[in-house]
């Protein structure tokens, strides 16, 4: 159910936001909006100024004399705005058999058309713009000023790769890194569908470790990869009558060290306690501002009786920006997400990378926004503003029935001076609508299957 309403959330969002640019443009431009629909399909409800809020259709025959039908309607995957004298997503051609009115959209110039058709992109590009610089301005960027790796498990994807605790990396694929928010970036993002030349400075020398990139583990299913030095258990609640409640431990203690070695995170405490069921462990543990000493003795089958998370306690900052130098960080921000999206894209059709780890429907949508929104506000936002982002590029892509096949139309009509036919313009918008409707199937199918 919360897939389903974060689903429902994001992407009402992102198409009010997409169909209001139409809309205004339309209206600035001096063209009538028949109808502003969230969903396709039937309608299931709506209000317009002459016949007031219905469920249901309209009658076949009505005419708003101007007026916009603002309707929900049943299919929630997208939305549109019908223009008077356009082929859209409704396909309502009635107006084909009858002469051109300054109402409608075929009797503007072609800034005219240009503008209305391009306006929903550039809603998209100014909501991602606006939360980026939101984000950057009031809160600015988190920095983990580390390039250290922390604990290491026997046996991980990491030990089997030729990671060490202690490694310090220094560069990857030839490019520097200077804090773990690179490295992440390097890994995940900028490397995607690449193998990995990861330099690592190790007992004063330097040593390159090639990883393959289908060696490297789904950050979404399994985590990353490795992590950096500086985690912490963190006690998040003592259990009665265990040997954590009887050697003294708290919830909110933070455990700093077992036996004398230094914790790199819960994973490594859990390790070290299940080698030692029965075996008294000396934990050196932080609680406020405090440091104690307490003695603890896991029970035979290698517990405490504790639940347990991660803490970060090492360095780290957030990078504050001003007011107008938080729109250029945000700027740069909406320029590299949108070369990741082409060089993936590129990436995608070579066959370097899976279709369905480049690429989510509507499953995978509802899942991230879900998990999003648990995690807080700035999460789901910074999820919205990449979706939104990500909408203008697809929509503004030469493509029948979208914005950019729109536009390419335009153009041609422009160049040869002669409207396309409706007829044609139909065929091509159907042949476009149903080859959408294919793709969104497989996408839900990947979705489904990645699961």
């Amino acid at each position: 159910m919360d897939y389903i309403i974060y689903f429902a959330i994001t992407i009402g969002i992102l198409v009010f936001i997409h169909e209001l640019g139409h809309f205004l443009a339309a209206k600035m431009t001096g063209m009538r909006a028949d109808v502003f629909a969230i969903g396709f399909g039937k309608r299931l409800f709506g209000y317009n100024k002459k016949s007031g809020f219905s469920f249901g259709e309209l009658p076949k025959d009505f005419d708003g004399e101007g007026n916009t039908d603002y309707r929900l309607s049943l299919l929630p995957l997208g939305g549109y705005v019908k223009i008077a004298g356009m082929v859209d997503e409704s396909f309502d051609t009635e107006f084909a058999n009858k002469e051109p009115q300054p109402f409608e959209f075929r009797s503007k110039n072609f800034l005219q058309k240009t503008f209305v058709i391009t306006a929903g992109v550039f809603m998209n590009l100014l909501l991602a713009i606006l939360i980026f610089w939101g984000a950057n301005y009031f809160k600015g960027k988190p920095v983990t000023l580390t390039t250290t790796v922390g604990y290491v498990e026997n046996g991980s994807p990491a030990d089997s790769l030729g990671f060490k605790e202690g490694d310090v990396i220094k560069s990857i694929n030839g490019v520097a890194v200077a804090n773990w928010d690179d490295i992440r970036s390097e890994v995940y993002i900028n490397t995607i569908g690449d193998n990995l030349n990861i330099k690592v400075e190790r007992n004063d020398a330097e040593k390159n470790l090639f990883i393959p990139r289908n060696k490297i583990p789904d950050i979404e299913k399994k985590g990353e990869l490795i992590t950096p030095e500086g985690f912490k258990p963190y006690v998040a609640e003592v259990f009665k009558d265990t040997p954590a409640e009887k050697a003294g431990l708290l919830s909110k203690d933070i455990i700093l060290s077992l036996n004398g070695k230094n914790l790199g995170g819960a994973k490594e405490f859990i390790d070290l306690v299940s080698q030692n069921a029965g075996v008294e462990l000396q934990a050196k543990v932080l609680r406020g501002k405090d440091t104690l000493n307490l003695a603890v003795i896991p029970g035979g089958d290698g517990k405490i009786g504790i639940a347990i998370n991660d803490i970060f306690e090492g360095k780290s900052e957030f990078k504050t920006f001003g007011f107008f130098e938080s729109f250029y960080v945000a700027g740069a921000d909406l320029v590299n997400l949108s070369r990741l999206t082409f060089s993936v894209g590129s990436k995608v059709i070579s066959g370097q990378v899976e279709f369905g780890k480049a690429f989510g429907g509507p499953v995978r949508i509802a899942k991230l926004a879900a998990k999003s929104a648990d995690v807080g506000i700035e999460s789901f936002l910074y999820f919205l503003a990449v979706l939104s982002l990500s909408l203008a590029l697809i929509n503004i892509m030469p493509f029948p029935v979208l914005d950019g096949g729109h536009l390419l139309m335009i153009i041609i009509e422009t160049i040869f001076r002669r409207e396309i036919p409706v007829k044609v313009k139909m065929a091509i918008n159907n042949t476009g609508f149903v080859l959408l409707l294919l793709l969104m199937a497989f996408i839900i199918y990947s979705d489904i299957l990645s699961l």
